[in-house]
């Protein structure tokens, strides 16, 4: 079966391109052991997308990417962590102009990036699936495709036009927040949510009298890694030795399971090598 998917935040990128207001141009990244010496290690995260990241009400940035990057920090040596408000389009920018040194906040592998920056091993996955409840009697993401459904999003997420093109049939109800979506789904004010699922499972726990279902079956399955300037070699290897002590710990899933709270639907198959 055939279907298309485009990435939250995905664009063409090129060498010397425009994105998001950006004119994209390179510049020398601090090398390895500029960045010991500095003992500063610049991380490019959401300013407001928790569980990822947010600031919380004393103004000090808090979640998933927040304890990954301070543990990373530790693991280098490296004694302060400075947090760079990144928005989704800044990312691959912000790497190349040198303004960060790394960029977490959900930043999916794909080709275009991979001509402009290094990605270390997976952090985590994400997983396009479809949440629904009980109630609903279906089998596969196909079967959405009627107008006796429909179908719950975010507002500005890609998955509303994923929707469109690949169950065109089906009614959409966009609305404000995660937390939305899956009431309305509890609510029975909608049937199902067709999403990147890993980041709605926490908010079901607000309906427990709700008999919540994911479909086997997943549309797509993303690898989200870190982002590291062109060519810094020497800090990308240094991250991967440290993301497999991460994982192998158990540190990654303990900090998911925190955020998100639920376990990732599909685990990164960490080894020691790279």
């Amino acid at each position: 079966m055939a279907f298309t998917v485009s990435r939250r935040g995905l664009a063409g990128f090129a060498a010397g391109a425009t994105s998001a207001g950006f004119v994209i141009s390179s510049a020398q990244a601090d090398t390895l052991d500029e960045t010991l010496k500095n003992n500063v290690l610049r991380v490019g995260i959401h300013p407001n997308s928790p569980p990822f990241s947010s600031r919380n009400s004393s103004g000090a940035y808090e979640g998933f990417d927040v304890a990954v990057a301070n543990k990373l920090a530790e693991e280098l040596k490296i004694e302060k962590v400075e947090f760079i408000p990144t928005e989704t389009a800044q990312r691959v920018p912000f790497l190349v102009a040198n303004t960060i040194d790394i960029s977490l906040g959900g930043l999916t592998r794909n080709s275009e990036r991979a001509k402009l920056i290094e990605y270390t091993f997976p952090l985590h996955t994400e997983v396009m699936g479809v949440l629904t409840t009980d109630k609903l009697k279906i089998s596969s993401y196909e079967e959405l495709n009627d107008p006796k459904y429909t179908i719950v999003d975010v507002r500005s997420a890609w998955t509303i036009d994923w929707a469109k093109e690949n169950l065109p049939k089906a009614k959409l109800e966009i609305v404000d927040t995660n937390a939305d979506v899956v009431r309305m789904v509890a609510q029975g004010r909608g049937d199902a949510i067709v999403e990147m699922l890993d980041f709605f499972m926490a908010f079901t726990n607000d309906h427990k009298d709700v008999k919540w279902q994911v479909l086997p079956a997943k549309i797509d399955l993303g690898w989200d890694a870190i982002g590291v300037q062109k060519g810094n070699y020497a800090l990308r290897d240094c991250l991967n030795i440290a993301l497999y002590k991460l994982h192998a710990s158990g540190f990654v899933d303990a900090e998911w399971q925190k955020a998100f709270g639920s376990a990732m639907l599909e685990k990164v198959p960490y080894q020691p090598y790279f």
